[in-house]
Order: structure tokens, then sequence, then C-alpha cells
């Protein structure tokens, strides 16, 4: 399940300033992330934070750069960029079926810190790997189709 890079999502404290970094160095463009509020089904330790993150996305020809800018609200991105600075928070990979992938994390022993489906079946787990993995979040996720 950890086989199809999706993107690569880089907490900060100014998304504005990193948007203007990074295009100045040929990243970009820049888009809004499609609205948090499409999950419907949303298991994350907190709600209101979930909702005001801010995020940015760059469509690159081989994988999706993400900007997240947490707000002032205790949640897993605030707590990273608080405790560790600005960084990659974590690495997602695209899967075929979102419940499929968080199941199979589940049996590997993989504990989920969030995850959220939209009505369709798709959407996001987020698994507590960082002490595994160098410090990193690793995320499976299924793509509505276009």
């Amino acid at each position: 399940m950890f086989r199809k890079l999706h993107h690569i999502c880089i907490v900060v404290h100014d998304i504005d300033r990193a948007m203007a970094a990074y295009a100045a160095m040929g990243i970009g463009p820049w888009t809004d992330y499609p609205p948090l509020t499409e999950y419907s089904d949303l298991d994350v330790p907190n709600r209101d934070a979930f909702f005001a993150m801010r995020y940015k996305v760059a469509n690159l020809d081989n994988v999706q750069f993400q900007l997240c800018q947490p707000p002032q609200a205790d949640c897993p991105q605030r707590r990273f960029l608080d405790q560790h600075g600005e960084g990659v928070f974590h690495v997602g990979f695209d899967v075929a079926d979102a419940d499929a992938a968080e199941a199979a994390g589940r049996a590997m022993g993989l504990g989920v810190l969030m995850r959220g489906r939209r009505p369709d079946g798709t959407g996001f787990t987020y698994f507590d790997t960082a002490e595994r993995a160098g410090g990193v979040v690793l995320l499976t996720r299924k793509t509505p189709s276009a």
C-alpha cells in the first residue's frame, strides 16, 4: 500500500510566505485543496482544528506538493510544527481502496492517527508511523475520480 507516491506535505507557519518562496524556485502554480467539509465520516482529534487547516497544492510532473498551515489549536500538525518547526509532516500514497488500505495497515500493527472519508468512499488514513519512519507520518488516500 506504500508503493504509489501521491504527495509530500510540509507544515509551515506562514503558507503565503512558503508559497512565494517555492514559486520563486519554480514550484507551482499553487491552488486550494478541495474543501475539507467534503469529509462526512471523520475521525480526527479536533474537528474544529481540522476544518481550520489551510492547504495549498502544486501538482508537479511526478508528485503533488502540499503546504499546510495548521491553526493555533491543538492538532497533530500544530504539535509537529511547535515541536520540530517547519518540515515534512506526512508522505501520502495513492491506493485503490481507502478502507482496504486502512485494514491492511491495521493488520500490520499500525495505529491510525486520523481518518476521513467522503460519501463516495474516497478519503485518507494517517498512520502512526512517525516513531518507526524517521519522524514521518505515512498516509494512504483514495482520490475521487475526475
